[in-house]
Order: C-alpha cells, then sequence, then structure tokens
C-alpha cells in the first residue's frame, strides 16, 4: 500500500512556498501519494498561541535575507515580497480548495505562490486572482463563486481544525503517517520516514 504524504499549507506563507516547489518531488521519489491540504495559518497561530515572524521585528529582516538565500539554493526565481505582506489569504485558500476539487491544486498552487514570492504580487488583487486563475484553466467567475459557499468555507474550516488537532502550530507541515514535520528545512526527515515505512 502506497504510503501518503500530507502538506498543510497556507498561501500566505512564504515557508510553504519553498516546501511547494520540493514535495512533488519528495513523493515522487518515495513514490508516495501527496495530498495538498489547505489551512488557515491565522487560526492555526492564534491556537497555538505563535505570531507570525513578520510581527518580530528582528526575524522580519532575518526573514527577507533567508527567503533570498533559499530561492537562490533552490534555483527559484529572485525572492519579491509583495507590498501587502502579511496579507489576508482567507479567500485564496478557499480557492485553492476549489482548485482541489478540479484536479487543479499543484498547478493553482504553483501559480498562486509564483505571483506573491517571485513576482511580487497582491493576492487580494481580484485580476491577479483572476489571472492566476485563468493560468491554470480555471474560470475565474465560477471558481470564485464556488470558493463563497458554505461547503468550501466548511473544508478549509475542517482542515484548519484537523492540522490543529493533530499539532499544529505553523507552516509548512507535514505528516507521514501521525508523525509530525514542520518546515521546508525538515524534508529530508519527511523523506527518510517514507522510505523507511
Amino acid at each position: 500500500m502506497a504510503k501518503t504524504l500530507e502538506f498543510f499549507f497556507d498561501y500566505a506563507s512564504v515557508y510553504s512556498y519553498l516546501a511547494s516547489t520540493q514535495v512533488e518531488e519528495v513523493a515522487k521519489r518515495t513514490g508516495a501519494e501527496l495530498r495538498w491540504r489547505v489551512f488557515l495559518l491565522g487560526a492555526v497561530f492564534k491556537a497555538a498561541g505563535n505570531v507570525s515572524p513578520v510581527t518580530v521585528a528582528s526575524k522580519a529582516t532575518y526573514l527577507v535575507k533567508d527567503l533570498q538565500d533559499w530561492t537562490s539554493y533552490l534555483g527559484l526565481p529572485p525572492f519579491q515580497m509583495p507590498s501587502n505582506f502579511p496579507f489576508n489569504s482567507l479567500k485564496v485558500n478557499r480557492l485553492g480548495l476549489v482548485a482541489a476539487e478540479e484536479g487543479k491544486i499543484a498547478a493553482f498552487s504553483h501559480a498562486v505562490y509564483r505571483a506573491a514570492f517571485a513576482d511580487g504580487r497582491d493576492l487580494n488583487d481580484p485580476a491577479v486572482i483572476a489571472e492566476v486563475l485563468h493560468s491554470v484553466g480555471l474560470d475565474a467567475e465560477k471558481a470564485q463563486a464556488r470558493a463563497e459557499t458554505q461547503d468550501i468555507k466548511d473544508a478549509l474550516r475542517r482542515n484548519t481544525e484537523e492540522a490543529i488537532a493533530r499539532g499544529a502550530f505553523g507552516a509548512p507541515l507535514f505528516f507521514v503517517g501521525e508523525e509530525m514535520f514542520f518546515g521546508n528545512d525538515r524534508l529530508m526527515f519527511v523523506e527518510r520516514a517514507l522510505r523507511a515505512g
């Protein structure tokens, strides 16, 4: 039976962006089924008594350097912080669930993260979101209407509550079975766990 790699993330999480560029290859190398699990990071922070690193001045300053180092190391476009960061990711997270229903969660996630953290674009701008949706073959008007339905809102809430119940305190978060790993820099441990079991 194939193992499952669960990847919990939020589109406002810069380190989830880094993880998103690597997690598919980890799953491929280990033969694992990858499950993209969008959740609401703000609710996770609140439940865990945690705060975003950008709210701590010294961390915020270091964060930009760290992200520039990581994007260079991974061969990604130079990191650009959106001018409205940290941004409200509620709507785009719901759209991630819509993309998942259409079998386009990976493509949508890559397009969203590229727009935000490689191009520095505002994900709260409806025109940017419409462009991202079109780029992965989704009808922007239909997708945005679907994102406002109660079952999509409930699905995001369930993902978030599940992550909290399983010990979440930030993002990105990975589960191999019930073993939890936190941070894009722990993917080597994720891969080891997938190979071991």
